[in-house]
């Protein structure tokens, strides 16, 4: 997802620091994380802060907000020399940091997560009416309206990120750091929250930005400081920063293409077929095929279904399918288990939630699927599954400081080179990668685009779901826009657009004539 027509940046009212610091720094052992990073966050401005994974930006946040206690290095607050030793503190002298991963209490409401810990009482009891209309209030501001009393875990992603955000604006803060906050959002959700955002600049709060959308840094930073291998790249004014700069900045080399060249890639014969499938609550029949060599994209709204058709299909959530073939032969899957025997990997969306295993190491997890293969015997050969790993850091350029780090200490993107490798232990036919790039920065993004088109090209038949719809566009041969549980149409050569794909997606009236343009 990209943001849609740039928003006017507005010059603004810059003051004093909020928030300095000078030589911050984290150690961990012999290994050198961030290194000696100078920085003054100004009230009214946003400072975005980019670069590759691993370069050091969740550290250097985690410091800022309490979360972890540098090394070395100072910070003041307002001119006054600071150490936070916890997020509580850091919050209640006015710094707050709104997570990339949802920290939320799955089995409360919505008003009950947004002021668990400060409650609002009435006659010494929790006055729910209260907190329930407050938080209805806060998320209309970010042009949701979601039920107050709903169960956090009943929530899509997209509203319980919403919610984070609201819970983390609830009161004044002198300084908002936003980790990767739209990495979940509709389009739409994306220009609100980026309103707000520039609101709270407006009335003198200091923001952080982190993403790796650099067009949102694009149309929203103010000033742009770029971290490199733990270090200092520079601050830059963020008016005359281009988006190629950033990411020249960023990887320490020209990007000349972000996608590879699609070329032509012998398509054969169909390795996936289904047809009429139904998922109860999401998809109402849907057929589709894709061939070997192909790569086809699944487009559409968050909320669409995209997901949830291959969940059906592939037996991770009730669903029904009239007729399912791999490679010509019928099949039948019930379970997850008989879609990776039946030749088929799915890697999911959210791999620290469903794909990873977080604290075990990145050998478990390599091959978790493809124990029989890695040990044919009765007893686990650890050799065997160190080699494994050795030739996966090897083919994925998986950079890892230790080869004992756990899955959950990874960057996004190593996190997702793994999980990539974890699916094609069992050599499968078909692929099914959904958002294949999601909070992963653009070095790495071109990678796992490289490694899906090298896919193609040996011949595997592969899916990708994705909400940006870029990424559909320079990745795919073929886009199946999904709307209302529905195939809306298919986009393939140079009517593959974001118009187009916008038009299919939300019911546009649109039609053209011409053989391979949109059809709705």
């Amino acid at each position: 997802m990209s943001c849609a027509a740039p928003l006017e940046r507005t010059a603004p009212d810059v003051g004093a620091p909020v928030l300095s610091v000078r030589g911050i720094g984290k150690v961990y052992g012999a290994n050198t994380v961030l290194a000696g990073v100078d920085l003054d966050i100004r009230a009214g401005e946003i400072h975005a802060v980019i670069g590759e994974n691993g370069a050091g930006k969740s550290t250097f946040m985690k410091i800022l907000s309490g979360h972890v206690a540098p090394t070395h290095g100072d910070m003041t607050l307002m001119g006054r020399p600071v150490a936070f030793r916890d997020p509580v503190e850091a919050e209640a002298a006015g710094v707050v940091l709104v997570h990339q991963e949802i920290l939320l209490a799955d089995d409360l409401t919505v008003a009950e997560n947004l002021f668990l810990g400060r409650e609002l009482t009435r006659w010494g009891m929790v006055d729910d009416r209260a907190m329930n209309e407050t938080a209805r209030a806060g998320l209309m501001a970010l042009g949701r309206s979601i039920p107050a009393d709903a169960i956090v875990k009943t929530l899509s992603l997209a509203d319980r990120q919403l919610v984070q955000i609201a819970r983390a604006l609830l009161e004044p803060r002198k300084l908002v750091i936003f980790d990767e906050p739209t990495a979940v959002l509709t389009t739409e959700e994306v220009e609100t929250l980026l309103t707000l955002i520039r609101a709270l600049r407006d009335r003198g709060t200091a923001v952080l930005y982190i993403s790796h959308r650099l067009d949102e840094v694009d149309v929203l930073a103010d000033r742009v400081t770029v971290l490199r291998d733990g270090q200092m790249v520079g601050t830059f004014d963020g008016a005359t920063l281009s988006q190629a700069d950033m990411a020249r900045l960023m990887v320490g080399r020209e990007l000349s293409t972000l996608y590879p060249a699609k070329g032509d890639v012998p398509v054969g014969q169909p390795r996936l077929e289904v047809e009429h499938a139904h998922v109860p609550g999401f998809i109402d029949d849907i057929s589709f095929s894709v061939r070997a060599g192909e790569i086809l994209g699944f487009g559409g709204m968050i909320g669409a279904g995209r997901t949830e058709l291959f969940e059906g299909v592939l037996g991770l959530r009730p669903g029904h399918v009239e007729a399912l073939r791999v490679d010509g032969r019928p099949v039948r899957i019930a379970r997850p288990l008989d879609a990776i025997e039946a030749g088929i990997g799915y890697l999911t969306e959210d791999r620290k939630g469903k794909g990873l295993l977080l604290d075990e190491g990145m050998a478990p997890n390599l091959t978790l699927t493809a124990l029989a293969r890695v040990h044919p015997g009765a007893l686990l050969d650890p050799r065997r599954e160190e080699a494994a790993l050795d030739e996966t850091i090897a083919r994925y350029d998986i950079r890892v400081r230790s080869r004992g780090t756990k899955a959950g200490q990874l960057s996004g993107g190593n996190q997702q080179k793994l999980l990539l490798a974890k699916i094609m232990m069992s050599d499968p036919s078909v692929i099914v990668i959904d958002e294949p790039t999601r909070g992963i920065d653009i070095g790495n993004k071109s990678q796992i685009y490289a490694f899906v088109h090298a896919l193609a090209e040996a011949g595997k038949a592969c899916i990708v779901i994705s909400s940006e719809m870029q990424e559909l566009i320079g990745v795919c041969d073929r886009i199946l826009v999904i709307r209302n549980g529905r195939i809306a149409g298919e986009l393939t050569g140079a009517a593959m657009t974001e118009d187009a794909v916008v038009m299919l997606a939300t019911g546009a009236s649109a039609h053209h004539d011409t053989e391979g343009e949109l059809q709705a």
